[in-house]
């Protein structure tokens, strides 16, 4: 696992769980700051709908040097989107000959992200887990039960299979996308709308269904942009639907899940990384300017993103 985000050290575990062994790379210094375990609070819904909690101290290794004739077979990648270009041009030389999977938010084109790996050892994926690390060092967080994987108009490889295979084995659903270019975008600019509201309330917790509604249209807006970053929105019906379905129906069902939905509550209470939203949204709104897409909620919400905290 690459660094000891949230989604790693979620991920780490779930797999090592399944019976793999599971390092983390860790800049120099790290490892000693950061100690020999990882306590967790987490809500595992793989297997039950509403969860399983999980508290416990995980015992964990790190390494803080990662030379290219190792041994490892997967290499997860994922961090604060605005941190990959620094991750990807470190990890190029170090790959040796292990899979990358991309398991990241990403705004810049894909192929240009990853232009410092070796392109037949990439896989594209997604989690479907979130939380945070609390002041009191405990990892809080949700791990659902779909990962997302996609490639870019063409079937899986065969080192692709076999990445799928490892969560397969590891109790996760699969779903799949075959322009999954398109895919992340759409999913940058879900975020977007959806922080317009969560960074004006200073919390995703605090989400009304009159938030979640102005999300909502914050989002229609948005795909305009999509679109003209050369996205077919028709590819993408089925993960869309939230967002074209009627307004009065869709924000009082998203903003019941946000509540009510044991999982999704706690990713949205746990979440504890705001400059990672404000960095969505800034992204997203030089975007549209630079392509000249009117997003009229987006810019209306500019100061908080934007003012220094």
């Amino acid at each position: 696992m690459f660094g000891r985000g949230v989604i790693s050290a979620t991920y780490g575990w779930a797999l090592e769980r399944a019976g793999h062994h599971v390092e983390f790379y860790v800049r120099p210094g790290r490892a000693t700051a950061y100690g020999n375990a990882i306590d967790l609070d987490l809500l595992d819904a793989r297997r039950r709908p509403w969860g399983k909690r999980v508290t416990e101290r995980w015992p964990v290794r790190y390494r803080e040097s990662l030379e290219p004739d190792h041994d490892f077979d997967l290499i997860v990648l994922s961090v604060q989107h605005y941190g990959f270009p620094e991750a990807a041009a470190f990890l190029g030389p170090r790959v040796g000959g292990a899979t990358v999977l991309v398991f990241n938010n990403l705004w810049v084109e894909p192929l240009t992200a990853t232009e410092h790996l070796p392109a037949d050892q990439v896989a594209w994926g997604f989690p479907g887990a979130g939380g945070g690390f609390g002041d009191d060092g405990v990892l809080h967080g949700a791990l659902l039960p779909v990962v997302f994987f996609g490639t870019f108009d063409r079937p899986p490889t065969e080192r692709e299979q076999a990445v799928r295979q490892v969560f397969r084995d590891a109790g996760f659903r699969l779903q799949e996308n075959s322009d999954f270019r398109g895919w992340l975008s759409i999913h940058f600019v879900q975020n977007a709308g959806l922080h317009t509201q969560s960074l004006k309330l200073g919390s995703l917790s605090k989400l009304t269904p009159g938030n979640v509604r102005e999300a909502i249209l914050a989002t229609r807006e948005l795909l305009p942009l999509v679109e003209a970053r050369g996205v077919d929105l028709r590819r993408h019906r089925s993960e869309l639907l939230p967002f074209t379905a009627p307004v009065w129906l869709a924000a009082p069902a998203m903003a019941w899940l946000f509540r009510h939905f044991p999982p999704m509550r706690l990713v949205m209470e746990a979440h504890a990384n705001p400059e990672e939203l404000r960095a969505v949204c800034r992204d997203t709104l030089a975007e549209a300017r630079r392509l000249g897409v009117e997003v009229p909620r987006l810019e209306a919400a500019e100061p908080y993103f934007t003012a220094e905290k």
